[in-house]
């Protein structure tokens, strides 16, 4: 089979530009999959096996959120800056600027699923579907699982973490080799780790201005300006039908998810027994169909 030509490009968006790659032919009989990717300040590279759902006829769209990958670069922007307004005003703009604003779904992975969540609170009118993969409901209830998955690190392990967050040198290399060990039980658990994962790891290392300011040094220290954000007080206007997808090993753990599945009014949620936080890179098979049953049932 030949592969399906994917188109790149950019679009303005303000003063700066969002990269995007559009993969099969959007505007046809179904709506467009749009790939919001987590960090903030992540990369679309780890989420490319969605193009998958192009060969069972839905189009995907991928992009970079401003900050990193394609997109325009600032690193001299301050904290105050990056907020979510900012990336659902550059997400609308996307819709627009494809041309597909009026026929789509979303699929938002872990800070894009929270992303994703919002923009569907408010109702838009081509919103087809929404997809929350591996996204806890807030902050605060993050940090709070968080708090239990550390706990249960082998013995020293959270002990040097917790040294070198509080003496403020999580750029040490000995930092670096602890939280690898909470990234290997809870983020990703193949080993090795997929090439496309290890795109999105270093497009985040090689800039991490967005990573940092609104998140912090890792996935479980959250010192940025989302600690206490979360979208628990407006999922419960979302009216698309929903999937939720998480791992039973998955760093946003059921207590994190189980408010979703409590506030959506249509909603169902796929819990994948052999992933954590990737389960479109560790159970692709089974990714792939629980995404085109949930598709299908949107057509």
């Amino acid at each position: 089979m030949s592969p399906t030509p994917s188109a790149k490009g950019t679009l303005p968006f303000g003063e700066h530009r969002t990269w995007y790659r559009v993969t099969g032919e959007v505007g046809a009989d179904r709506p467009a999959v749009v790939a919001l990717h987590g960090g903030p300040g992540a990369t679309h590279d780890y989420l490319l096996g969605l193009t998958s759902l192009v060969e069972a006829g839905w189009p995907v769209v991928h992009y970079d959120q401003l900050g990193n990958g394609g997109s325009s670069h600032l690193p001299q922007r301050g904290a105050e800056f990056w907020t979510v307004g900012l990336f659902l005003d550059e997400l609308d703009n996307l819709l627009r600027g494809l041309g597909i604003a009026d026929d789509y779904v979303l699929f938002g992975h872990s800070w894009g699923g929270l992303l994703a969540a919002e923009h569907a609170a408010a109702g838009p009118a081509g919103l087809r579907g929404l997809v929350i993969a591996d996204s806890p409901v807030s902050y605060p209830v993050w940090l709070r699982e968080m708090r239990v998955l550390r706990d249960l690190l082998p013995p020293g392990v959270d002990e040097t973490l917790l040294r070198h967050e509080t003496a403020g040198t999580t750029d040490s290399d000995e930092y670096l080799e602890a939280s690898l060990i909470f990234y290997q039980k809870h983020v990703c658990r193949l080993d090795p780790w997929p090439r496309d994962y290890l795109a999105t790891f270093m497009e985040i290392h090689n800039d991490p201005t967005v990573y940092q300011s609104m998140n912090g040094p890792t996935e479980f220290h959250v010192t940025g300006t989302l600690r206490d954000w979360g979208v628990a007080e407006c999922v419960a206007d979302i009216r698309v039908p929903t999937l939720l997808i998480s791992g039973r090993h998955d760093e946003a753990t059921p207590a994190a998810v189980q408010p979703f599945h409590d506030l959506i009014p249509d909603v169902r949620w796929e819990i994948f027994e052999e992933s954590s936080h990737v389960p479109h890179l560790e159970e692709p098979e089974r990714f792939h169909q629980v995404m085109v049953d949930f598709l299908k049932g949107l057509h």
